[in-house]
């Protein structure tokens, strides 16, 4: 059987135990709800929480601004974006993509949580039509208890 053949045979089953378990979307019902701290007039943050509901998250909010939630739950200003997020013990700041915050959950590692700092033009929430497709190179950082960081994922880096 040549390999085309085999792959549109096996199909789906093939792809499925390829992929790691995060990257495979579970159900809203297994995900913890995503509590999101943002300022009520963040047209880019009210994007970011609509890309995450289309993913299967289920979302409560908080209207208050992020600045002092952001600060009690003891995340580093140098990570700081225009919304914080906590879902399952770890904090989400910023435009995170919804595969990393799977991802986070999956493999549980020790630390704060995970921050796309700043605003990224590209970044989920923020690659709007406005942004005329353009896309900046960014990184989402795993910020450690320590208050240190380290990438855990790059996005348009070549």
């Amino acid at each position: 059987m040549q390999r085309r053949s085999l792959l549109l045979a096996t199909g789906p089953a093939l792809l499925a135990t390829a992929l790691p378990a995060w990257a495979a979307p579970p159900a809203a019902k297994d995900l913890p709800v995503l509590q999101v701290w943002k300022d009520p007039s963040c047209g880019c943050c009210k994007d970011w929480v609509s890309y995450l509901q289309r993913d299967g998250f289920q979302v409560q909010l908080f209207e208050t601004g992020n600045t002092a939630v952001r600060k009690r739950l003891g995340l580093p200003d140098k990570y700081a974006s225009c919304h914080t997020a906590l879902i399952g013990g770890y904090v989400v700041e910023g435009h995170v993509n919804a595969r990393e915050i799977r991802r986070l959950l999956a493999e549980k590692p020790k630390a704060i949580g995970l921050s796309v700092p700043g605003m990224p033009v590209g970044s989920p929430g923020m690659d709007g039509a406005v942004y005329g497709g353009r896309k900046d190179p960014y990184d989402v950082v795993l910020v450690l208890p320590d208050g240190s960081g380290q990438v855990y994922q790059s996005y348009f880096r070549g």
